[in-house]
């Protein structure tokens, strides 16, 4: 069961996370929230970044993500070493991206998805584990890639 996770969203997302903070507290999950603290416009990979950090660090176990299509912040995060984050619009994309991708970042489309249908994900992703087997080879190629392109 993850430990720890970091938090964010920018502008897009800020009131679905706020509601996502919910659905953690009832699972458990402890969170460090790291922006943005308003619906003001902000630059989405500045907290996308912040949280990539902190799992890459290993400050926390996962991260979780909500910008308006859940691209934006899944590219920047994905610019960090270690970070494998996946968007995900339905609970079957989310379980999928940890049984067998591991992913460690969780992007959320905060104007694709209703409050409910994010509930129902984060659910999912926190339900799944990492299968390991053959899908371990994969996610090894995909560390290698990292590796060979300096991250």
């Amino acid at each position: 069961m993850v430990k720890r996770i970091a938090l964010g969203a920018d502008h897009a997302g800020f009131e679905e996370k706020e509601t996502i903070k919910k659905t953690l507290d009832d699972l458990g999950v402890e969170y460090t929230d790291m922006g943005t603290t308003s619906p003001e416009s902000v630059d989405y990979p500045d907290y996308a970044k912040r949280v990539a950090e902190a799992v890459s660090s290993g400050e926390v176990d996962q991260g979780l993500l909500v910008c308006g299509s859940g691209t934006g912040m899944a590219i920047a995060a994905n610019k960090v070493h270690g970070v494998r984050a996946a968007v995900a619009w339905n609970e079957d994309i989310a379980r999928l991206a940890r049984e067998h991708n591991n992913a460690n970042v969780l992007s959320l489309p905060a104007r694709f998805s209703t409050p409910e249908e994010m509930d129902k994900i984060v659910r999912a992703w926190f339900s799944a584990n990492f299968e390991g087997g053959r899908h371990e080879r994969r996610v090894e190629k995909i560390d290698e890639i990292e590796k060979e392109n300096g991250r």
